[in-house]
C-alpha cells in the first residue's frame, strides 16, 4: 500500500533525491540567519524578551535519506519534519511553474480524538 506522499512524487515524477537536494538547499543557514541567531543569543544573556527586529532563521535542518524513507513506509514524522518536506516539494513545483500544494495533500490527516 502506498502513502500519499509516494503517489504524488510518483504522479508528478519527483525524484527522492530531488527533494532531499531542495531540502538542503532550503535548509542551509546563511549569513543573515547566523546573525539573527547570535542576536537572539545576546538577548538571552541580558536577560530581554527578544532581539529587535529579529526574524525567524531557518532551521539548519534538512531532510535525511533515513527520514524521507521513513515518511515512504508510512512511519509518523514530527510536525516540523513534513513542514521541511511540504517546503522541498513546493520549491521544485515552483521551479516547474506548476502549483504549489498543501501538507494534506502530501501526508494523511491526523486522527482527532473523540470528545
Amino acid at each position: 500500500m502506498a502513502t500519499k506522499l509516494e503517489t504524488f512524487l510518483t504522479t508528478k515524477k519527483i525524484d527522492r533525491r530531488r527533494v532531499v537536494a531542495a531540502s538542503n538547499e532550503l535548509e542551509k543557514l546563511r549569513p543573515e540567519d547566523r546573525a539573527v541567531k547570535l542576536a537572539q543569543r545576546q538577548a538571552r544573556k541580558k536577560d530581554e524578551k527578544k532581539a529587535p527586529g529579529s526574524a525567524k532563521p531557518r532551521s539548519g535542518k534538512a531532510l535525511s535519506a533515513a527520514t524521507f524513507d521513513r515518511a515512504f513506509i508510512g512511519t509518523a514524522l514530527s510536525g516540523p519534519t513534513k513542514q521541511r518536506m511540504l517546503r522541498a516539494v513546493n520549491h521544485i513545483l515552483e521551479q516547474r511553474k506548476e502549483p504549489v500544494v498543501a501538507l494534506f495533500d502530501l501526508f494523511d490527516a491526523p486522527l482527532k480524538a473523540a470528545s
